[in-house]
This record gives structure tokens, sequence and C-alpha cells, in this order.
């Protein structure tokens, strides 16, 4: 029988009470991945860091990232320096953060959702392991299966419903297969997409009118802030999930560079660029799609950057429904298939479509939202992890799988920390929180309070208890 969260297995080189992944994978391309959350076993360990390069980097050459910064410019109405300064800034933190929490992979050889169980519990780690489940596996996977299917839709007219399939499946199949085939398609993915965008880049920058007039929105700068702190730290809770396979000994000052390099790089530019194109069409073109996009480019050029923009958001999915059915694995519900990890991975994308298929119009204000709500979660989760690491410094695997360890200030600290800043915060179109709703100047600053809530509940909850500092399981 395949091997369950109940299963204890001594093998693969880890050690006592600690669930590794069963069957054989190694460096097979087209053979599916087994398994789900387990630890990776020792013999099965291959890949270097600048893989995490292109890992990083492909997914956001697309769309959802140069609509960030069409968001800044002729959403919120900044003007293009204030929206690059804004645009950067997000974009760094979500990078640093990205390489920090890739680098215990190699060591305990498990997903980023696993590793969170050291600073939330076995069972409390259910709040951002499903959190990720469902932003990642279900809310991504929608919100750039929309933008792909946009731009196929674009340069092919076919129906967008047909678009829409075309994506979803392209990518469904390539996380179904698993890791070794999701890191071959994002290289091989890399070359013709850094082309194209480099290409595009420079003529819709050499088109755009950087002193253009603008008519900023209260708190413009802090609400761009955000939107893009949020699509940077959106990939964090993948971080691990893709350096778990590489050998314990492998170059940790390479593993942060790269995942960081690749992310940062990756969003930073192609927002920016986004923001020119705000500058340079009309507030409706500009929100209403790729097409306002491309129209600054001549025909042939705008045909590839079309493609490059579906196969951006192909490459964008592979990771969300890969990393989202591995965050489901790993909320310790049995599922005794050698395959739970595939299987799962083809329930979100069934999902996802029709998801997708509802979002097909009047994306721009639904993204927007998305993408707050995104840092309002993940904020609060990395002030767990962060504190956790901070305690705890060298923590035993064991406490990943043990389900009777329980540390309740994480999830504790998480709710305080959302539910809080939302409330008072939050500034979106669904809700404004109490000190937007009074002061709109204060933009929003849900994440960054949401942070700093969540960091004192939980510092202070260990403080006070004399706890969160035993790296080993206690009789």
């Amino acid at each position: 029988m395949a091997a369950s969260d109940q299963d204890v297995t001594h093998s693969g080189g880890a050690g006592p009470g600690v669930l590794v992944r069963e069957g054989s994978y190694g460096t097979q391309v087209f053979e599916v991945e087994p398994g789900g959350a387990e630890f990776i076993p020792l013999n099965e360990r291959h890949g270097r860091p600048i893989q995490l390069f292109w890992t990083w980097t492909s997914p956001n050459m697309e769309f959802a990232t140069i609509f960030v910064g069409v968001l800044a410019v002729a959403g919120f109405g900044l003007g293009f320096w204030e929206a690059a300064l804004a645009l950067v800034l997000g974009s760094a933190i979500g990078g640093i953060t990205q390489g920090i929490l890739s680098l215990r992979g190699p060591k305990y050889g498990v997903p980023q959702m696993v590793l969170s169980r050291l600073g939330f519990g076995y069972w409390g780690n259910a709040l951002p392991a499903g959190l990720n489940s469902v932003t990642a596996g279900i809310g991504w996977f929608a919100v750039n299966s929309v933008s792909g299917a946009l731009a196929l839709n674009v340069l092919t007219h076919l129906p967008q419903v047909l678009c829409l399939l075309i994506i979803v499946a392209v990518q469904v199949v390539v996380a179904f297969f698993g890791y070794n085939l999701v890191h071959l398609f994002e290289r091989y993915a890399f070359p013709v997409l850094a082309i194209i965008f480099v290409i595009a880049s420079v003529v819709i920058l050499s088109k755009a009118h950087p002193g253009a007039s603008h008519h900023t929105i209260p708190g413009a700068f802090l609400l761009t802030f955000g939107a893009s702190f949020g699509y940077a730290v959106g990939w964090n809770p993948y971080a691990s999930d893709y350096t778990r396979y590489f050998k314990p000994d492998t170059n940790r000052t390479a593993i942060a560079w790269w995942s960081r390099s690749g992310l940062f790089l990756s969003c930073a530019v192609l927002e920016i660029v986004g923001a020119a194109v705000g500058t340079a069409v009309g507030a409706d073109d500009a929100l209403a799609g790729p097409g306002g996009m491309t129209s600054l480019l001549a025909t042939p050029l705008a045909d590839l950057t079309l493609l490059a923009i579906a196969l951006g958001a192909i490459s964008a999915n592979v990771l969300n429904i890969y990393s989202g059915a591995l965050s489901f694995t790993a909320l310790g519900i049995r599922l005794p298939l050698s395959m739970r990890r595939a299987i799962v991975a083809l329930g979100f994308g069934a999902i996802g479509f029709f998801l997708a298929w509802s979002g097909l119009h009047n994306a721009g204000s639904k993204y927007e939202n998305f993408l707050l709500i995104i840092a309002y979660w993940i904020a609060p989760w990395l002030a767990v992890y962060l504190c956790d690491l901070l305690l705890r410094k060298n923590p035993d695997e064991t406490l990943l799988f043990d389900k009777r360890r329980a540390n309740w200030a994480g999830p504790v600290a998480m709710l305080a920390g959302m539910g809080i800043s939302i409330w008072l915060f939050s500034n979106q179109t669904e809700y404004v929180g109490v000190v937007p709703t009074h002061v709109g100047d204060v933009g929003d600053l849900t994440f960054e309070v949401g942070f700093v809530i969540t960091a004192v509940v939980y510092l202070t909850w260990h403080a006070i208890a004399r706890t969160g500092r035993e790296n080993t399981l206690t009789a």
C-alpha cells in the first residue's frame, strides 16, 4: 500500500519518524512524479541552483505581471516615476524573502507548506496550507488562465472559451507529470519569453510618456506598493517546493541569489513596462487587456508578444497547479494513492477552468482585489515563518511530521494579524477598512500592519510561555 501521513518511514536518508516519498522518480521527465508532500530520498536528489533563475523568471513574463504596472498608472493614477519606485520596492522585498525561504528545501527535502508546520504545528498548519491550496491551485490559476486566454483570443480570434480550454489543457498536463517536467518547461520557455519581451519592452518604453499629467487617487503609492508586493510574495509559499530535490550540501548563497534575482528582475522590469503602457495609451484601453499593450507594437511583434503572453501564463500556472497540489497534500488528509499529487492537480485544473471562465469579463477589478487579498494572508504567514526561523535555529526534521505537535501561537497570531489589519486598513472595491474610509491618503497598509501584528503576537506568546526554541520532539 502507498505511504500515507500516518505511516512512519525510516529510509531514504531521513531520520526516525519522517515520512519518505515512495516510488522511484530520479531525473525522468515524462514519468509522473509519485507521492505528495513527503521527504525526498537522498538518492533522488538532483539539480543546480542556476535553474531557479528561469524557474522564477519564466512564470512572471506574462501579462498578469505587466498588468500590475498598468494598474499603477491607469487604475491608481500614479505618475510613471512614482509607479516605478513603488513597483521596484514591492518586487525587491518579495524577491528577498523568496531567497530566504528557498534555503531550507535541500536540508529538509519537503515542500514549503510542510516547513510551515514548524511555526503552526501539524494541524494548525491547515490554515496557511489550505489558503495556499485555494489561492495557488485555483485563484492564481484562474487569474493567469484568463490573461493567457485573452492573449490567445486576440492573436487567433478563436472563441475565448476555446482559447481558455487550450491554455488550461497544456498547463495541467505539465503540472500532472510533476517536478522534472516543470523545471524543463520553464527552462525552454525562458529564452523564447526573454527575447520577445525584451524587444517588446524596448519598443514600449520608447513610446512611453513619463511626464504625462496624471490624477492620482488617495493612497495610490501604497496601493501600488501593496499590489507589487502581493504579486511577488505570492510565490513565497512555493519557495522550497522547487529546491527540495537539491542535495543537502548545495551552495546556499547560489540558491538565495538565483531565486531572488529571477523573481525580482522579471517582476520589476515587466511591471515598469506596464506602467509605461499606462502612460502611452488611454486608461480604458490599457485596462482592457493585452490588446492595449500590443497596439503599441508593429503587427509581427504584436503577434509574437501575444504568443509570449499565452506561453508566460502557462509557465506561471504550471507552478500554481503543482504547488497548489503539494499544499493540499500537506494538509495531512489521508490520500492512499501513489499519484495523489498528480490527481489533486487534475482536480484543481478542472475547478480553476470554470472559475477562469466566469472571470473572462471584468478581469481588471477582480485582479486588483486578488493581488491585495494575496498579500493580506501571506504577510501574516510570512511573519510567523520568519519569527520561528529567528527563534528555532536548527529544528529537527521530525517536528514536521508528528501529528501530536502543536504550536497554536502560529494560527492565533496569523488570524489576529489578518483580522485586525483587514478590518482597519483594507482598501479595495469589496471592502474599505475603518482607516481608509476616513483618511483616504493612507492607501492600503493591510499587509504591513498584518505582518507587524502577527510578529508581535507570535513572539510575545512564546516569550510569556517560554517556548518556541525547542528543536526536537519532547515526550
